[in-house]
């Protein structure tokens, strides 16, 4: 398999799973919606860093560490680490684990927003 179909299906997981995510949100489970919004946060950014560094991150804590890798050599990843790292406390941490789900609003926003970060980190890929 080559880097580049590699990198198309980390994006279409990604996209697999915030149409899992808008499916549970609509059918009122938004805990659930929720970590599925954060799964696809999460392999669209493993999408990200695979196309830059050739090596697809295989934990949370890879994905991490290459974010923080790329915000060094790459300026303009910024501001998508640090929407990563507020997706996974807010949506991972809070919402999924500890059930903190309120404001619900700003939860089902985040999980709408998935899409966006998912379009964004694809344009990353060949900035």
């Amino acid at each position: 398999m080559t880097m580049t179909a590699d990198v198309a299906r980390i994006f279409e997981d990604a996209r697999l799973m915030h149409n899992a995510a808008l499916t549970l949100m609509n059918t009122g489970d938004i805990r659930d919606a929720a970590e599925k919004a954060w799964c696809a946060t999460k392999r669209a950014a493993d999408g990200m860093i695979t196309a830059r560094t050739g090596e697809e991150p295989t934990t949370s804590t890879g994905t991490s560490r290459g974010l923080r890798s790329l915000r060094t050599s790459s300026p303009e990843t910024d501001d998508i680490q640090q929407q990563y790292f507020s997706r996974q406390a807010t949506l991972h941490g809070a919402c999924f684990y500890y059930g903190l789900c309120d404001p619900i609003e700003e939860i089902i926003q985040l999980i709408r927003e998935t899409e966006d970060f998912i379009k964004e980190a694809e344009r990353l890929t060949d900035a």
